[in-house]
């Protein structure tokens, strides 16, 4: 049994031991036709399309992407080529939640407003867009939300058109899968349409995939003062994104909304994980993470300490200062605790 490891999934060392197989490591791009075409099985990133030029006439039979995102898999390939795959739902909810959090506290801190009483719209209530839906009503604010699929399936799912969330949203916040074709496609929803729609000058969040919004449009909105500010996380094109955009963003980083030591530990446990049931092995993968150095924290405010243990700014202005390094700054991101990690003592 030969599985293939993409090399900058962390915290898999001790733990891949237990699968009892022969495991390389390699980066994303030495994932070629000829590296896998003796494997059984690849855990891999985003950063390895897993479709026909790769995988055809190799040995692969399953794929584990340590990623809640599988736009890189070919489903249809892989559905006719009997490869069977899985990704890692949920994995990285928690550290796009404080990354959020963080720059709604740098929002309000910046143009001087309260989160109270605003209006949020969360576009795609999966499991990101839930714990966005509830950070929000945590600041009380109002949460429209808007998820075409939930409504289908949901009687009581209280879903929100885009065109009234284009009318009533001080903030939209992208949560949604990239999907190009279906009923519900993602690509370009926020397109040139959507954008002469807003009507409060609201300010955009992305997360999600960089194609959800036209870059573009985006780009000229932000010229044009139609939107107050972006936050964007993911872009089109990358690791070659567009240079003036992120200049013009608020926030602009090189898409580790989710990359939390946290989140990254739990994405690597979901990826062993189905590799061990995908093989019967009866495996029950558990990956524990270190103590934060210092994991008692002082501060005069929830706010200072959420800002404290991260702060989004830094990603931002690195990522400004050394655009070519866009990948770089991604596969070797620091340590990043989420604030369960740390126990906060408040100043009264």
């Amino acid at each position: 049994m030969k599985i293939l490891v993409d090399n900058k999934i962390p915290f898999l060392d001790e733990a891949i031991k237990e699968l009892q197989a022969e495991i390389v490591f390699l980066s994303a791009k030495e994932f070629t036709s000829q590296t896998v075409k003796d494997a059984d099985i690849l855990i891999v990133r985003t950063r390895t399309k897993c479709n026909a030029s790769l995988l055809e006439g190799s040995k692969v039979k399953f794929i584990a992407t340590a990623t809640i995102g599988f736009d890189h898999i070919d489903i249809a390939y892989c559905a006719s080529h009997g490869i069977l795959w899985q990704n890692a739902p949920g994995c990285n909810s928690n550290s796009v939640r404080q990354y959020i959090q963080s720059a709604l506290i740098l929002l309000k801190q910046n143009y001087l407003f309260s989160l109270e009483g605003k209006t949020l719209a969360v576009i795609g209530v999966g499991h990101v867009g839930c714990k966005i839906v509830d950070l929000g009503r945590s600041y009380g604010m109002k949460v429209l939300m808007n998820d075409p699929l939930r409504a289908e399936k949901e009687a009581d799912f209280q879903h929100t058109s885009l065109d009234i969330i284009a009318c009533q949203a001080d903030i939209i916040s992208f949560h949604v899968p990239l999907v190009r074709q279906g009923n519900y496609p993602t690509y370009h929803l926020a397109n040139e349409a959507f954008f002469n729609q807003l009507k409060k000058t609201p300010i955009l969040i992305n997360t999600s995939r960089g194609e959800v919004i036209d870059g573009a449009i985006l780009k000229d909105s932000l010229a044009r003062h139609t939107i107050k500010q972006a936050i964007i996380d993911v872009w089109e094109n990358e690791p070659h994104i567009d240079a003036e955009l992120l200049e013009k963003v608020f926030l602009g980083t090189p898409h580790i909304a989710g990359y939390s030591a946290d989140g990254k530990a739990k994405a690597s446990e979901m990826a062993l994980q189905a590799v061990s049931d995908f093989l019967n092995l009866g495996l029950k993968i558990n990956i524990n993470l270190p103590q934060p150095l210092n994991p008692i924290l002082d501060a005069d405010s929830m706010d200072s300490a959420y800002l404290e243990i991260y702060n989004p700014e830094y990603d931002s202005l690195s990522l400004k200062e050394h655009i070519q390094d866009f990948e770089a700054l991604r596969s070797n991101y620091s340590l990043r605790r989420e604030s369960l990690a740390y126990t906060i003592r408040v100043e009264q």
